[in-house]
């Protein structure tokens, strides 16, 4: 029980300390660690991610690939093409809190796939995405 309230007091401090905050890399790398696991000597590639990301999925005819509402430069805000909500830039290199959580990656990940691609992202496709954002596209 000592070793339990322990544990949960280091990672509570743990996740409070900016130290150990998510970034692009680290979730890029687990998404990879996991794609690694069915497709051996998997590395993320940004151009494999633009393909992805510009894919005509022909799912919705409102939305039949990404760039409809986060459009080309992905250093610019985008707009929801059926609510017509502003969408904060997806390069982390002009928006410091893209892709730095987890949970908020996995929320936006299966809705916009669903939405878009018409199924959940493979941890592949997860990885491959985030280093082409991450490249400065």
């Amino acid at each position: 029980m000592i070793a339990k309230k322990i544990w949960l007091t280091l990672l509570i401090f743990a996740s409070a300390n900016p130290v150990f905050a998510e970034t692009p890399a680290s979730l890029m790398s687990g998404y990879a660690a996991e794609a690694a696991k069915t497709s051996s000597g998997f590395t993320p590639s940004a151009q494999r991610g633009q393909a992805f990301f510009t894919k005509e999925w022909a799912v919705s005819q409102k939305m039949p690939n990404c760039t409809v509402c986060h459009g080309k430069n992905l250093k610019v805000d985008g707009k929801h093409v059926v609510t017509d909500k502003r969408i904060d830039p997806l390069s982390p290199a002009v928006n410091s809190e893209r892709f730095t959580s987890l949970k908020k990656a996995e929320k936006w990940f299966k809705r916009n796939c669903t939405e878009v691609v018409g199924r959940e992202c493979t941890p592949a496709e997860k990885a491959d995405f985030i280093q082409f954002v991450s490249k400065g596209a």
